[in-house]
């Protein structure tokens, strides 16, 4: 039986900015039930990666491709088949923790919404808050509220920029055991984090990106994995003389 293909892959992918900071030639694929972190310093190209993977900037040279096809000829409704959190959590301020629920549903065509909206109200502790407004909210709160939004419609492709920031440890378990549920359940996952102890407990694979390029692969179970990694960023800087 052949194995499926990668949802989520980058094939030569570059972006060049007139600062000279960007993305140069990273390929890449996840496959389905797959779980891959990317990790490196600040400024080592991550959510420029995620933002060119998810169509969000447009490639100087190279392709991405999203459930078999290039970006550029997905068509629209592979759209509802993809959630994402870059940068910041998705949301409008102004709107109740519910609305922005509801809306996040509705424009992913789903079609059972209370439950769906009921599914990740759990997930992530917030019925508490429903009926606030998400400009209210403490900044733990706003990401969980963000990220039950990106993920109320169950996405097949899973892509979340730092998605650990300002949660406190029990969002923190509630964001692993959703990403473990949601790749059993057959979903690609690409998370970026600065924080090694706990991508290794739920990734299958760590991708180390370095001044643009990745530039190796850590296994999650690596004794001193934070070691490692900046003995390889050390190693990676050396090797390019800088």
């Amino acid at each position: 039986m052949t194995s499926p293909g990668p949802a989520l892959a980058a094939v030569r992918l570059t972006r060049r900015f007139a600062t000279g900071a960007g993305v140069t030639d990273v390929s890449l694929g996840i496959a389905p039930r797959e779980i891959v972190a990317l990790v490196g310093l600040n400024g080592a190209g991550k959510t420029t990666l995620m933002r060119l993977l998810l169509g969000m900037l447009r490639p100087t040279e190279g392709t991405a491709v999203l459930l078999g096809q290039t970006l550029a000829k997905i068509p629209q409704r592979t759209w509802s088949n993809i959630g994402h959190a870059i940068e910041t959590s998705p949301g409008y301020p102004d709107l109740t923790v519910r609305r922005n629920l509801e809306i996040s549903a509705r424009l992913r065509g789903v079609r059972a919404r209370q439950a769906a909206i009921s599914v990740v109200v759990d997930e992530f502790d917030i019925g508490g808050y429903l009926s606030q407004n998400v400009r209210t909210l403490s900044m733990g709160n706003r990401q969980r509220a963000g990220l039950a939004a990106a993920l109320v419609h169950d996405p097949r492709v899973i892509v979340l920029d730092e998605p650990t920031n300002a949660l406190d440890p029990s969002g923190v378990i509630r964001l692993r055991e959703s990403l473990l549920r949601r790749s059993a359940d057959g979903a690609a996952i690409l998370v970026s984090s600065h924080h090694l102890d706990e991508v290794a407990r739920f990734a299958d694979r760590i991708l180390v990106m370095n001044r643009g390029r990745l530039i190796g692969e850590l296994p999650p179970h690596t004794p001193e994995l934070e070691h490692v990694l900046f003995e390889t960023l050390r190693s990676d800087d050396a090797e390019r003389g800088l």
